[in-house]
């Protein structure tokens, strides 16, 4: 199986979900353009500009802790090839493996549209969610700062809000993220899902080394911001071997507190990731996902409000004690952080202000 250097999927199939004319590579076609060009390019990254009629997406989830949330970006060049977001591009008559990670679209009037929903006369505060599908520094983010432009938003307005992310590309914010923190009205989550760099290459071939994560979580606490961690996915065989070592350093680094949820692998996720265990770890892929069908009621993945989060069975009660003792030890879990929402104040020219 031929592996693109330096991204996560090694697949690019088209979703069956939705009845997608499935398109595969010409061999002949291949071969002559190695003979006349030499090798075919490394696939690069395009950026198609995106213009949503609203940004706000709403959710009742019963285990999802936001009720609101702001994706500025779709797909993500990070190619973590455990994503669960992945299958989304399938909407777009787009792939969810290398499709996802290099075909991205970005919603530069994302912050625009917001200042429009802030401004409605009905509008009810709560924290708005950053991060929840697609990373919000993504690379990409450097050029579009389309997650800086919403974060300039929220500070004027004073609006509370929630990130996660795995780039310490988040630092370059600090001034705003500090702004908000001061009035509690911002919370950063940190993912680490493995401190071995060969591990992450592979899983999340696009995203910063572990060490700048690690760093990244030291300068936003020393700078006052509430920052937490998360080790999600943990993955059986390749990664929970590292739950006690992961808990302690993140807390070390000035986490206020720490997380995990077992690998997911929803829809077009566990053909992916099949795919990569085979290329990667071929010599415990039955193994891993063994343990994940047991994790999961005897499938590759479980859609359920509950269990999706934790698991089930043997194998997600021996993480579970692992990560408590864990947290004990490192003198976490004691903390509960909640955001205000009082503080709210609509954007300058809105209608709302004539009331």
């Amino acid at each position: 199986m031929a592996i693109e250097r330096g991204r996560g999927a090694t697949l690019n199939g088209d979703s069956h979900r939705f009845n997608l004319p499935q398109r595969e590579a010409d061999g002949d076609w291949l071969d002559t353009v190695e003979q006349l060009d030499g090798p075919v390019p490394r696939r690069r990254t395009q950026v198609t500009v995106e213009h949503p009629r609203t940004i706000l997406t709403r959710n009742a989830s019963p285990d999802i802790g936001f009720s609101q949330s702001i994706n500025a970006y779709r797909g993500c060049e990070h190619g973590c090839i455990y994503c669960f977001a992945r299958p989304s591009h399938a909407y777009h008559d787009l792939s969810p493996g290398l499709d996802f990670e290099t075909r991205l679209f970005a919603k530069p009037d994302a912050a625009k549209l917001l200042r429009a929903e802030l401004s409605k006369r009905n509008y009810v505060v709560a924290p708005i969610a950053m991060g929840t599908n697609t990373d919000p520094y993504q690379p990409i983010e450097k050029d579009w700062r389309i997650t800086r432009d919403i974060l300039e938003l929220l500070v004027e307005t004073r609006h509370p809000t929630f990130i996660t992310t795995k780039s310490d590309r988040i630092v370059r914010d600090i001034d705003l993220l500090a702004d908000l923190a001061r009035d509690r009205l911002v919370a950063v989550m940190l993912s680490v899902t493995s401190l071995d760099p060969a591990i992450a290459h592979t899983l999340e071939p696009r995203a910063p080394h572990p060490l700048r994560r690690i760093e990244a979580i030291r300068q936003l606490s020393a700078a006052g911001i509430p920052v937490t961690a998360s080790i999600s996915p943990v993955i059986p065989a390749i990664t929970d071997h590292e739950i006690e070592a992961l808990v302690a350093r993140v807390a070390q680094a000035g986490a206020r507190e720490v997380s995990y949820i077992p690998v997911r692998l929803p829809h077009e996720v566990a053909p992916l990731f099949r795919a990569w265990l085979d290329a990667h770890y071929p010599d415990r892929a039955a193994k891993v996902m063994a343990i994940i069908r047991d994790l999961r009621g005897g499938r590759d993945n479980d859609p359920d409000f509950g269990t999706r989060m934790r698991g089930q069975g043997v194998w997600a009660d021996l993480i579970r004690t692992r990560f408590s003792k864990a947290r004990k030890r490192a003198g976490l879990g004691a903390e509960r952080l909640t955001l205000r929402t009082d503080l709210f104040r609509p954007p300058e020219g809105a209608q709302m202000r004539l009331f």
